[in-house]
């Protein structure tokens, strides 16, 4: 792993120091669009961007803002430097590399992905019959994601544990008190991660089946096929970032349903055709992800001057809020039009590749939930404060309990 000047540590530009104060940052947000929508945090050397039309700019330019990179908000460990990693380049190398991982995806289009996505949702859902109160993180948001993209890349479904606790660990977010210990459980997960992935590569290449993996083995870069390395490598990106993301979603859909909109639940169960917006509307309002970029040529294109070699963070949760593009944007409304314009999954070259299964999932998910059941209630005496854990998408729901009607 790379050492602690490589990191950008997000906590030390927000002061926001509580975990209450980490899931709700939207208050801080407002304060910087309106008044340092361009911030310099000079002891990181670091620019921040916060509206959507700036965000939206760091995140497509990239001969002005560049994915090659020495400093990260996540680390940049030294063997994903491989050419099967579609993080650390720009076009037009990165068209390469993502075309081929997009040659693993395509055999299996998300029509034929569909029947076995939604007998996982139905097995889980069907689990819950019979509670009274349930917790949907341990239900459905953890188990759903994983299942899915461990089932899609090949990987045995017993072993879902296991991969859920090297990618939590792979997706910690580092901190300046424990950067130490975090950075040695990273590099002892990625270690286990790759012996445990080798074997089954091996396997695949000999024996290859209807899967993501085996999809690998045979795809070609530039004439020539992937190493067993290189395959491990991007099974480990797509396993990693198949999980973490969508369980935040999930969670995060129950949360809003709750908390951010009143009666949104029976909206939902008297019209299902809302669901997808609604799974729009809560990536818009309650994801506070954020990206970033080296600076790679002298620019003033957003006011200052910024110097090549220096990092931005695009804010893309503050940009989401941005009222010249979302009016009312503090407001959680399911029948927004034109909410699909948000930024969670980023834009241009690097826009998430797992987007349209993630927004399946959570579509299904959330239409075969509400088909199920009557209603759902808050849990009284919950507080989301005691509930939280840091990831790299800000503050993340670790448990979630809600009441269920039949």
């Amino acid at each position: 792993m790379n050492g602690k000047r490589q990191m950008i540590l997000l906590n030390e530009i927000t002061k926001l120091n509580t975990k209450q104060a980490g899931w709700e940052p939207y208050a801080w947000y407002k304060e910087m669009r309106d008044n340092s929508p361009v911030y310099y945090d000079a002891e990181q050397d670091v620019w921040n961007v916060f509206l959507y039309d700036h965000v939206k700019r760091v995140l497509f330019d990239h001969e002005l803002f560049s994915n090659k990179k020495q400093r990260s908000l996540i680390p940049i460990p030294d063997r994903l430097e491989s050419r099967s990693n579609v993080n650390l380049v720009d076009p037009p190398d990165h068209r390469k590399r993502r075309a081929l991982l997009s040659q693993a995806f395509t055999p299996r289009s998300l029509k034929e992905w569909e029947p076995r996505i939604q007998g996982i949702v139905d097995e889980l859902i069907a689990n819950m019959e019979g509670f009274l109160t349930i917790d949907i993180v341990e239900k459905l948001a953890i188990p759903l994601p994983v299942t899915v993209i461990a089932d899609l890349l090949g990987v045995p479904s017993q072993d879902r544990h296991l991969i859920k606790g090297w990618s939590d660990i792979l997706f910690l977010p580092y901190n300046t008190e424990a950067y130490a210990d975090i950075d040695r459980r990273k590099g002892i997960a990625m270690k286990e991660f790759v012996e445990y992935l080798y074997p089954i590569v091996l396997k695949k290449r000999q024996h290859p089946e209807d899967d993501i993996i085996s999809d690998l083995t045979k795809a070609e870069l530039e004439g020539e096929r992937l190493t067993d390395e290189e395959v491990v490598m991007s099974a480990i990106g797509l396993l990693g970032a198949g999980n973490e993301t969508t369980t935040t979603l999930l969670s995060n859909i129950f949360y809003s349903i709750l908390y951010d909109g009143p009666n949104v639940y029976q909206q939902l169960k008297a019209d299902l055709s809302l669901v997808p917006n609604a799974v729009e509307e809560v990536l818009r309002f309650r994801f506070p992800a954020s990206m970033d970029r080296r600076v790679a040529q002298d620019t003033n294109v957003f006011g200052p001057q910024m110097k090549e070699g220096q990092a931005i963070v695009a804010w893309i949760g503050a940009a989401n809020r941005d009222e010249s593009q979302f009016a009312n944007a503090d407001i959680f409304d399911i029948h927004r039009s034109g909410n699909q314009r948000h930024l969670a999954f980023g834009a241009g070259p690097h826009f998430c590749l797992g987007a349209p299964l993630a927004r399946m999932e959570a579509n299904m998910a959330l239409a075969s939930f509400v088909k199920r059941f009557a209603g759902i209630h808050r849990v009284e005496a919950f507080d989301v404060g005691e509930h939280l854990t840091e990831s790299i998408a800000g503050q993340s729901l670790t448990s979630l309990p809600i009441g269920l009607q039949t």
